[in-house]
């Protein structure tokens, strides 16, 4: 029987047993930027929306105007009368149709008179 010390080919063999791990790092670091876009996306969104309902306007249609079109399915917008208001969306997920739960933005913004 005879022992192969022949290094060729170590490379191709490390690169391949790596490959997956750098994707999978890679897949989880996109996710968490889509994460961080939702909840900024959800927190202008509720800015926007506090300005529309402080001066008589819809917020509802405040809040999807300033959403990407990924986002705005599914949005809630909930308003009080003291001029706050909470904007929720999904986050999307990079795999299929599916979300990966929701975040949530909330603003207040005196009414004018």
């Amino acid at each position: 029987m005879r022992l192969c010390n022949d290094p060729r080919g170590q490379a191709a063999v490390e690169l391949v047993a790596v490959l997956p791990v750098v994707a999978a790092l890679l897949f989880g670091v996109w996710q968490v930027a889509l994460l961080g876009h939702a909840s900024w996306s959800a927190a202008a969104a509720a800015r926007a929306a506090a300005r529309a309902q402080a001066v008589g306007l819809d917020p509802r249609a405040a809040a999807r105007a300033h959403l990407p079109p990924r986002l705005e399915r599914g949005v809630r917008v909930r308003t009080s009368d003291g001029g706050v208001v909470m904007v929720t969306v999904s986050v999307p997920s990079l795999v299929g149709a599916g979300r990966l739960g929701r975040v949530s933005g909330r603003a207040a913004f005196a009414v004018q008179r």
